[in-house]
């Protein structure tokens, strides 16, 4: 650790974004601590294969799909920082819309819909098992909206969440909070899980009764993840599935825990596990195809990965999920869903607006910096 502190002004931080400083502050979910770290010197590294993660330490930002345009990004700090808390004294501002005036749309668009008929197509005729269908809006950025501040927002609003903030001359910024590990562990310890299936919270409470469509899609998760650590000849211990918090949501969940005896192969082991079928589909090289062909749009560092590598240390990489990209006049949210031939269009549109929520509740009632 090359300094430690107790407290960070959110200040620093966005001017760290103006200034066009490399950097990443997150928080692991319960977690009262938070990290912040800085590269000042050197070039950022970027990568075009997640082997070329092997034996690597740093912070890495991977795009869905890897191009010219969205390399793999591996921030090395020279500056790494722990505090507790933020600045309780900044001046803050109240937010200029309020979460009463948040609205959602049920009924989905002519776009999605053409979209979603041709991937329904594709499953009914047993192509696919499972396909994930995606979609982005994009927000007008309010004049004083702080990414910093909206972090901090979101840590205290998702508490069960990984949330991040980072800035690359390569990625532009990004915020998220996603409840989905890819990878963690340190030592001989490590686990993935297999998250699929979604519903809302009832009365802030986990939902015990799950439909069939969820159950079905969760299982094609879990099988995917325990084919892939086989085919590296890993056997894991699961427990699941289980319901667990995503913010107002909840989804089903399955543990893998295992050892390596090998941590600086985890480059390997990430390339057979991105992307997941939580955000792709199955089989996976198929659906990944056929989502680059046919979704529309570029996904960028939306359903790639994001976290904390370190093979001698504590790793924690997380699948990008609820997330923005903070531009210079608007925010581009994402959201996606998975997809099955039982399908319905609207369903599937509701879904993603409920996930979409997660960041609107931020940029609706994040108090902006005077």
């Amino acid at each position: 650790m090359i300094g430690e502190d107790k407290r960070c002004k959110l200040t620093t931080i966005d001017e760290l974004i103006l200034q066009q400083q490399p950097f990443a502050v997150y928080r692991t979910p319960g977690s009262e601590k938070f990290r912040l770290l800085r590269q000042e010197h050197g070039s950022i590294r970027q990568l075009k294969d997640l082997k070329e993660l092997n034996g690597e330490r740093g912070f890495v930002i991977a795009p869905f799909r890897v191009s010219e345009q969205h390399p793999i990004v591996l921030l090395q700090p020279d500056e790494d920082i722990d505090f507790c808390t933020f600045d309780a004294d900044e001046p803050l501002e109240a937010g200029t819309q309020s979460l009463s005036d948040e609205q959602m749309e049920t009924l989905s668009t002519e776009g999605y819909g053409v979209c979603f008929r041709t991937f329904l197509e594709a499953l009914q005729n047993k192509t696919f098992e499972k396909l994930v269908l995606s979609r982005s809006i994009t927000e007008e950025r309010m004049e004083g909206f702080s990414p910093a501040a909206a972090f901090r927002a979101a840590c205290s609003r998702y508490v069960h969440s990984y949330v991040y903030l980072c800035y690359t001359p390569q990625t532009g910024v990004w915020l998220g909070s996603t409840p989905e590990i890819i990878l963690s562990g340190r030592q001989g310890e490590w686990n993935t899980v297999a998250l699929a299936g979604t519903q809302s919270l009832q009365n802030g409470e986990l939902p015990q009764v799950w439909d069939e469509k969820n159950r079905e899609e969760q299982a094609y998760v879990t099988a995917y993840i325990r084919r892939q650590l086989h085919s590296l000849g890993i056997e894991a211990h699961e427990k699941g599935p289980y319901p667990a918090y995503a913010g107002a949501l909840s989804h089903l969940k399955t543990d893998f825990r295992f050892s390596l005896s090998d941590p600086d192969n985890l480059g390997d082991l990430l390339e057979v596990l991105h992307p997941t079928p939580a955000v792709c589909g199955l089989p996976k090289e198929e659906a990944y195809r056929f989502i680059l062909d046919h979704e529309g749009y570029d996904r960028k560092y939306y359903s790639g990965f994001i976290g904390w590598l370190d093979p001698d240390g504590q790793t924690d990489l997380y699948v990008n999920l609820r997330c923005m990209n903070v531009e210079a006049d608007r925010l581009v949210l994402y959201a996606g869903g998975g997809l099955l031939a039982s399908s319905e269009v609207n369903d599937e549109w509701v879904e993603t607006e409920k996930k979409l929520q997660t960041m609107k509740r931020l940029i609706r009632s994040t108090p902006t910096l005077s």
